[in-house]
């Protein structure tokens, strides 16, 4: 239990702020994978149940649905007040979904800036240093 919380703490101590949400979903997948539910994000339901189906089903179902909520409540914990009322009522695939869309291409422009400063940097001759 000590390694559970000792993990979550870094979820705690970096919440997600938006520009660094590649950094906060890295350390979720990790925090996700040690409690073995990092398929949850990811995945929808796999599958819907009919009144004929057997009791395997429903228990894999309901496997499913407590783990769904036990990702879901950990990712709402970290995240900064007002996503954790905006995401409230979704369950973990939907707020991936959603914060993927709210921060994804932040990060990808941000990345994209980024390089192309560097590559527009230039050494100048018998210097050891880049000019930018």
């Amino acid at each position: 239990m000590s390694t559970n919380l000792t993990l979550k703490s870094i979820l705690d101590v970096n919440k997600m702020t938006g520009p660094n949400f590649s950094d906060w979903l890295r350390n979720l997948r990790i925090i996700l994978r040690q409690e073995k539910k990092l398929y949850v994000p990811n995945n929808p339901a796999p599958f819907e149940l009919y009144s004929d189906a057997t009791d395997e089903d429903w228990e894999k179902y309901q496997r499913y649905i407590d783990d769904v909520e036990q990702a879901t409540c950990v990712m709402i914990a970290c995240l900064p007040l007002e996503l954790q009322s905006q995401h409230e009522n979704m369950d973990a695939p939907t707020m991936i979904l959603h914060l993927k869309e709210l921060f994804g291409a932040q990060s990808r422009v941000e990345r994209y800036q980024i390089s192309k400063a560097l590559f527009q940097c230039k050494m100048t001759e018998g210097s050891s240093t880049l000019m930018c």
